[in-house]
């Protein structure tokens, strides 16, 4: 119960006032805290002279230092308050780790545009939001990169954190953060991350799991046709070129009767990627508000089954 309270009071702050720019401005956010850690690891440990196994034992350290230091702080922190107040402490340090309000606007940036026929503007909007070249998208393709991003950063931006942060309180949603911060900046398939950021991707794998089938079926319930986008997770998501972002995506495709992800362009190569609910037809800018409105719904449920817990 404790926990659950927690997380029902960050969700609250975010959803009410999010990160203000000046707060960000004047002491910056807890990722960006992660990120300069991470750095630094970088910096020291991955040494491009090294060989392959040095460089992949180097991440394994990396991620137990940055995880183990997060971790070890918030417990510390969740050891010196209790009661009503503790979980008032807790639900505020959480606040920052929690990005209800941001995903929706970081989408809405693209879907207002997009509904406008402001190509340009959509596209420079969609650049924020995913790693792929933009600059020539058309709108089935703009649509289509921002569902994506919608879908799989419900899970690991807002239920996972929370998925964790009810089970183990400040440890499990602060090391949820650090570990989903290592993976977005180490864990990729380049020359110099391959072998170092190793470790990080494949922890953020294990970490996503219960979270991202958790938020296909919330997208499920709430899409109108629970059957069929269950049916669709189950065919199309173990296709998917990432263990996890297939469920989110493959539940939002169907529910919204369109299909996702496909080929796409990426700055050095093109990723022939399968389609997610390839029977249906490409998304446009009515569908990019639509999956807006599924994903309010989405939190809409994700929120009651927080205070049920809390209330319990």
């Amino acid at each position: 119960m404790t926990f659950a309270a927690m997380m029902v009071i960050a969700v609250a702050l975010d959803l009410a006032i999010g990160w203000p720019a000046r707060l960000y401005a004047a002491i910056g956010h807890p990722v960006t805290w992660i990120g300069a850690l991470i750095g630094a690891l970088d910096r020291r440990l991955n040494r491009e002279g090294c060989s392959f196994a040095r460089r992949k034992w180097a991440g394994v350290a990396a991620v137990l230092i940055c995880v183990g230091l997060v971790a070890g702080l918030s417990t510390v922190v969740q050891m010196q308050v209790s009661g009503w107040w503790g979980i008032l402490i807790g639900g505020v340090i959480a606040w920052p780790l929690v990005a209800m309000r941001s995903m929706y606007e970081h989408v809405a940036a693209v879907a207002n545009p997009l509904a406008h026929g402001d190509l340009p503007a959509a596209r420079h909007a969609v650049s924020m939001i995913v790693g792929r070249e933009t600059s020539t998208l058309d709108e089935a393709a703009i649509a289509r990169a921002a569902l994506e991003s919608l879908a799989e950063n419900t899970s690991d931006g807002i239920v996972a954190p929370l998925f964790w942060g009810v089970l183990f309180g400040l440890p499990g949603i602060a090391a949820y953060k650090a570990i989903n911060t290592l993976d977005s900046m180490i864990g990729h398939r380049s020359p110099r991350f391959e072998a170092f950021g190793w470790a990080a991707a494949r922890l953020d794998d294990l970490v996503n799991l219960p979270a991202s089938r958790l938020t296909g079926v919330m997208f499920a319930v709430v899409s109108g046709r629970p059957k069929q986008a269950i049916a669709t997770m189950l065919r199309d998501a173990p296709r998917h070129r990432s263990p996890n972002a297939g469920w989110p995506e493959a539940a939002m495709a169907a529910g919204l009767q369109v299909r996702l992800s496909g080929p796409r362009v990426y700055a050095n190569h093109i990723a022939d990627e399968p389609w997610v609910n390839g029977g249906a037809a490409d998304p446009l800018a009515a569908d990019l508000q639509r999956g807006l409105a599924l994903y309010r719904r989405a939190l809409v449920l994700g929120i009651a089954a927080l205070l049920t817990l809390a209330l319990l």
